[in-house]
């Protein structure tokens, strides 16, 4: 089939141009044919722009190899299938010599070696790393001028626009790939603590971890760190406006200080909403407030539901880690609540994240069997051996097969603090506020586990 008698599609940014191929007037064919010309040459166009972009780009492309024996670290642990051990890539960020590339590609070490385009080998420092985001800054020393790439703002990234991905996977040195962006605020991929991904087509391997992924103007628009290795066509970046904000704490101390609250939280379910006096999904549930910390000085209370932080409105607890994680200690917070169905604004100083901060989170209740449940009232040498940290309550002693307990994650050793939101300490107190309960409805209760604490609602039925 010749050109003239062929449609011609064309992609001009967001606009498909369709040249038709039949005759308009009595000199139709030449103008079909006059048609596909123009419609081949807007090919050529968008084919120059993205290979013009291509050469411009991959030369700010590094390869990063950790400068260490059998234990360097690959870019597998990323990945949701196991890979073959390989490097990683970076980009070089600034005229000094700055590299961003993955904290999982850089591990231990504190230093590597990083590959420009033109087979350069330096051996770059380790300035910083920052596991909660996965991201490391590296720089080499040099009296060259080096190529290198901007950032571009996350924030306007649209679902959909064009994105080209740079790296190094399998080996393949500054491999490119033009895909969309196919999601956006991707988060609870268990990658890292701090998820708010860019989900993009544009092909990713092992080895292109630490890469960049760019717009079309040739910015930076996010760092490549994770696949899902048995779909195609689904990649994960870490936004740059997140990446920027690390860059610039790593630049400033070397580490990364974040606000710190002092809550356990976790997902409002529709169990849960109906207990607290809210929807499904609408705000977070506070299942623990930790002595002295900026939360309790404020006020706050296990059983609060965090609706709003500072007028955004927080609807997942990663979400919550999140907006506290991008503030600084010192800050003051206003922090909206429901307690008891009535809305309420604190005002929230926080102190720096802890190291071990614990969140707890339970599984959505799905099924309604009997309780299945036995309780004893709480010994000094029984909180020892289930490592409690609170000797007030009253401790499940034995949890049934296939019960409802067992089914919402309840197990021997868990202790008892509330029945619908009143406190036990003995099992006659634990059986009198069960009693109350009308055969059928739903029970909440708060639980803790060792140092964490929880809200999970049971269904009772007849015995």
């Amino acid at each position: 089939m010749t050109m003239g008698a062929r449609a011609a599609l064309v992609f001009v940014g967001m606009t498909l141009w369709c040249v038709c191929p039949f005759p308009v007037s009595s000199m139709g064919v030449v103008v079909s044919e006059a048609a596909d010309l123009g419609g081949l040459r807007l090919l050529e166009e968008v084919q120059s722009v993205i290979t013009e972009l291509a050469e411009r780009v991959k030369p700010a492309v590094v390869s990063v190899f950790p400068v260490h024996g059998p234990s360097r670290p690959t870019d597998a642990p990323r990945e949701r299938a196991p890979n073959a051990p390989g490097s990683g890539s970076g980009v070089i960020i600034d005229p000094q010599g700055h590299i961003v590339t993955n904290n999982h590609v850089v591990g231990e070490a504190n230093e590597v070696e990083v590959r420009l385009s033109d087979k350069t080998k330096f051996i770059a420092q380790v300035v910083g790393k920052d596991p909660d985001t996965d991201v490391a800054l590296l720089k080499v020393v040099t009296d060259r001028s080096l190529p290198y790439a901007s950032f571009g703002d996350s924030g306007t990234v649209k679902v959909g626009q064009w994105v080209l991905a740079v790296g190094n996977p399998f080996g393949l040195d500054r491999t490119v790939t033009l895909g969309v962006v196919s999601g956006m605020g991707r988060d609870n991929m268990n990658l890292s603590r701090y998820e708010n991904f860019i989900q993009t087509d544009a092909s990713i391997n092992p080895g292109n971890s630490g890469g960049p992924l760019f717009n079309m103007q040739g910015q930076i628009i996010g760092i490549n760190t994770a696949i899902i290795n048995f779909a195609q066509g689904i990649g994960f970046a870490i936004p740059s406006n997140m990446t920027k904000q690390v860059i610039q704490q790593l630049l400033a101390r070397g580490k990364v200080v974040r606000g710190w609250l002092g809550v356990g939280i976790q997902p409002v379910t529709a169990e849960l909403g109906t207990k607290f006096g809210v929807n499904e999904g609408e705000g977070v549930l506070v299942n623990e407030v930790f002595e002295n910390d900026p939360a309790a000085r404020a006020g706050m209370k296990p059983g609060d539901i965090i609706t709003k932080l500072d007028g955004k409105t927080v609807d997942t607890p990663n979400l919550l880690s999140r907006l506290i994680a991008g503030l600084e200690p010192g800050a003051t917070t206003h922090i909206e609540v429901v307690r008891d169905g009535k809305r309420q604004i604190l005002s929230v100083a926080l102190s720096e994240k802890r190291e071990n901060a614990v969140v707890a989170s339970v599984p959505p209740s799905r099924s309604d069997v009997k309780l299945g449940i036995d309780v004893q009232d709480l010994s000094v040498e029984l909180a020892e051996k289930f490592k409690l940290k609170d000797a007030k309550g009253v401790l499940i002693a034995k949890v049934d097969q296939g019960s409802i307990a067992q089914a919402e994650g309840l197990r021997e050793g868990d202790l008892i603090k509330e029945v619908n939101r009143s406190e036990v300490s003995s099992v006659g107190e634990f059986t009198a506020a069960v009693t109350r309960v009308k055969r059928g409805e739903t029970i909440l209760l708060r639980v803790l586990r060792e140092s964490r604490a929880f809200y999970v609602v049971l269904k009772t039925t007849e015995k």
